[in-house]
């Protein structure tokens, strides 16, 4: 059995489980969230928990056991805490600023670049930080990858967007090798 999967998901008092057949929709402070899940697994509620239990005791079944239940913690935590991811923009004249609901960077193009971040997500700037929130965790990681995809760190001089506290390995450089040394 999944270690992951057998562990019960306690619901906190603010939060509201709706289960039916495949379905699972959770109700909060911050907003609402539904899934659809695989046959594979039955979602149970018991005693203000749900617990995931296998209906087949296949390799697929046991590899979507602990996923429903991360996805199910996910969504609770979701809607009752928010998820939040911060990058910074490091660089001489990268800049980043809000426009209304848009975010403008200035990367180094030739033109700014703006992002129009999807309806469940809020974008924020303060100083050279981005900080991206919103209730559904793949959500807001993928809109924050794809603002770090826009330019990524330079491994020579470390200029672009990068998650806050990654450490980026710069490469030495032509300057390393020395004056007459061949490659």
């Amino acid at each position: 059995m999944s270690r992951i999967g057998k562990m019960p998901i306690k619901i906190p008092e603010n939060v509201e489980i709706t289960l039916s057949d495949y379905s699972l929709t959770v109700s909060g402070p911050l907003g609402k969230l539904s899934q659809m899940f695989r046959p594979e697994v039955k979602l149970l509620q018991r005693e203000g928990q749900i617990v995931i239990e296998r209906t087949l005791d296949s390799k697929l079944a046991k590899a979507l056991h602990g996923l429903t239940r991360t996805l199910v913690a996910n969504m609770i935590s979701g809607v009752s805490r928010g998820f939040e991811k911060e990058l910074e923009v490091q660089g001489v004249g990268y800049r980043a600023r809000m426009e209304g609901e848009n975010l403008i960077l200035s990367l180094g193009y030739s033109h700014p670049v703006t992002v129009t971040p999807p309806q469940d997500v809020k974008l924020t700037v303060s100083e050279n930080k981005i900080i991206v929130s919103g209730i559904d965790k793949a959500q807001v990681g993928q809109v924050a990858a794809d603002i770090k995809r826009l330019r990524p760190p330079d491994p020579y001089k470390g200029k672009g967007i990068r998650y806050l506290g990654e450490q980026v390995r710069l490469k030495p450089g032509k300057k390393a090798l020395g004056a007459g040394a061949s490659r």
